[in-house]
């Protein structure tokens, strides 16, 4: 194990008259917060057969990051692996970041038993916060009453914040299923698993907006518009056709039209999986078919009311519509975004409308698609114009059939670092040496992932040509 720390810590840039170093960003090994081998070997893998040393430095620097800064692992009172998880910067754990932090990692589980011991934890600790409240997207670690107490909204000192937005249960119930199918464990498939599962198809339900506007409501004293709902926290005017309302973006930004398509999407491929488990694992029939069938509505109508025929691009979808005919057209760099539809396997990368809506999302039509001199790709209200984040650029990458796009995605990458070593939140289109979050783990280690898919994707060359 010392000698793959040593080896991953240290590169040497060959090709110039005098060696120079990419020293590692990583923390100390005394300080890593948790370390796994099977990772460590991977990155010695990795980093022998890449030959460009910064693409080296920087997956070495980045697809540990989650391991190395955020996680906190331990046991629960009932004797069940726990894993709290940062999302970097701000000490609270994001049921989505965690999910997506976290899940590059479960390749590697079966070479790791204390790495798939960490990642159980992450499972039974997003469960357990589910249950506490499922329409919180970020908690503490306990009851420490940190984070937004002051918002009006049914807070509890467990909650950081309490924004509604559909893709928080769903990434708990991705990482799941990945993790069974990649494992065989079933051991986080218990009572706090069913539990979970059923608020959430309780929420999710009364987000249809059928029977009045729910429970559920949100207001914030800012001076951000996009902090706080419109309607006194109910939202805009929805008409209940079927879909789910998502208060908010999974940028933590106020949704304009409620019905937001891409995490809807994203709400049909998880009520899917979470049926293959209950029905496969737990022998819960009708529960499984609950889930199934509300699967079933949502995707009738997204079908019929998502879609846009757009002058230049054909039928695309929109990215959020009210019901009675409004559409917004854009696209939001977070993920699920319309980009990232297609990574995430809520859409067939090939299917047509995904094609033409992806045109769509990477062209100047999109309000959010900035072009500059350093760089193009999308971003997104929550940081403001003509800042791009990488994470666009990643799920570019990841949704891509043409080797020159992919390459130039990670070019992109490489060169607006800031010479960090690392991927940040956002950068300004001109100028990367502007950026914001220094610390964003859910990105390095989507990174990590990008590399370590093209790698297995027999993409090795079209990396050593950069």
């Amino acid at each position: 194990m010392k000698k793959l720390l040593i080896a991953a810590a240290f590169l040497v840039l060959a090709g110039t008259g005098n060696a120079q170093p990419f020293v590692s960003q990583r923390p100390a090994p005394a300080d890593r917060l948790f370390v796994s081998r099977a990772v460590e070997e991977k990155i010695v893998a990795v980093q022998r057969q890449l030959t460009n040393p910064r693409l080296a430095w920087m997956f070495a620097n980045c697809f540990p990051n989650t391991l190395d800064t955020t996680v906190q692992f331990g046991k629960d009172e009932a004797g069940r692996w726990r894993t709290f998880v940062y999302t970097g910067d701000i000490h609270a754990m994001w049921l989505r970041d965690s999910g997506a932090q976290v899940w590059p990692y479960v390749q590697l589980a079966p070479q790791d038993r204390h790495l798939q011991s960490l990642i159980a934890g992450v499972i039974n600790c997003q469960f357990s916060l589910l249950c506490i409240d499922p329409y919180a997207n970020a908690f503490n670690d306990g009851p420490t009453g940190t984070g937004w107490q002051s918002d009006l909204t049914k807070m509890d000192p467990n909650l950081h914040e309490r924004k509604w937005e559909i893709d928080s249960p769903c990434y708990p119930i991705r990482l799941a299923y990945h993790y069974w199918k990649t494992t065989g464990d079933t051991s986080v498939f218990g009572e706090v698993w069913l539990e979970a599962v059923r608020k959430v198809l309780a929420v999710f339900r009364e987000q249809q907006r059928k029977e009045g506007r729910g429970s559920y409501r949100f207001q914030r004293e800012s001076t951000v518009p996009t902090d706080t709902q419109a309607g006194y926290g109910w939202g805009n005017p929805a008409r209940p056709v079927g879909l789910i309302a998502s208060a908010f973006r999974p940028s933590d930004d106020a949704t304009t039209f409620l019905f937001l398509v891409p995490s809807n999407f994203f709400a049909v491929s998880s009520l899917r999986k979470a049926a293959e488990i209950l029905e496969t694992v737990n022998r819960q029939e009708a529960l499984a078919r609950e889930c199934r069938a509300l699967a079933d509505e949502v995707e009738t109508a997204l079908h019929r009311y998502a879609t846009y025929e757009h002058p230049t691009y054909g039928t695309i979808y929109a990215y959020e519509v009210d019901g009675f005919g409004n559409k917004l057209l854009m696209d939001d760099a977070n993920v699920p975004s319309l980009l990232g539809m297609a990574y995430l396997g809520d859409v067939d990368r090939n299917d047509p409308v995904y094609r033409n809506t992806r045109r769509f999302v990477l062209s100047p039509d999109n309000p959010y698609f900035f072009r500059g001199t350093a760089a193009e790709g999308i971003g997104g209200p929550h940081v403001g114009m003509d800042m791009i984040w990488p994470m666009s650029l990643l799920m570019r990458a990841f949704t891509s059939d043409d080797d020159a796009e992919i390459k130039t995605c990670i070019e992109t990458l490489l060169r607006t670092d800031a010479g960090t070593g690392f991927m940040h939140e956002s950068f300004h289109k001109d100028d990367p040496q502007r950026y914001t979050r220094a610390w964003f783990a859910w990105a390095n280690t989507l990174f990590g992932e990008l590399i370590l898919q093209l790698i297995d994707d027999g993409k090795l060359d079209l990396l050593n040509s950069i």
